[in-house]
């Protein structure tokens, strides 16, 4: 049986979990990546170094994200977040925000992978400068299957 989850419910979801699915797009193309955040009243706050998901998220701040916890096939939830990217800028009015951030990521083990580790592109490395950003929870939903 698939229940539908309360608001409440999706949103603890969020905070039990720290691996989602993190879609964007550009011109009518979605782009899908995994990726580690950490929840906190209503906001997903993650890093990652500029690439193709920055980029996009720059351009539509507009994302969506999938998150889950699997027990077997007939035992799971699941929860989508519409929501909005807002990007944590090195700057000294934005240092307390950017430091939240880091705090809460750390507090899960290997919190930097993958949006950290060496990145070899079209045969040159990614730069590592590490870019903070958040994502206010606009609209959530979420399912849950049992037996």
């Amino acid at each position: 049986m698939i229940q539908e989850l309360t608001s409440r419910e999706s949103l603890e979801l969020l905070a039990r979990t720290r691996l989602g699915r993190l879609g964007c797009a550009q011109g009518g193309q979605p782009y899908v990546v995994p990726f580690y955040y950490g929840y906190h009243d209503n906001y997903l706050y993650s890093f990652s170094t500029v690439g193709r998901k920055i980029e996009w998220m720059r351009a539509n701040p507009l994302v969506c994200v999938e998150a889950d916890e699997v027990v077997n096939p007939e035992q799971w939830a699941s929860a989508i977040v519409f929501g909005e990217y807002e990007e944590l800028p090195d700057t000294p009015e934005w240092q307390d925000q950017r430091k939240f951030a880091h705090d809460l990521l750390t507090q899960k083990p290997i919190w930097w992978e993958p949006g950290y580790v060496k990145t070899i592109l079209h045969g040159a490395e990614r730069p590592l400068g590490p870019v903070y950003f958040r994502i206010r929870v606009v609209e959530i939903t979420g399912h849950r299957a049992t037996p």
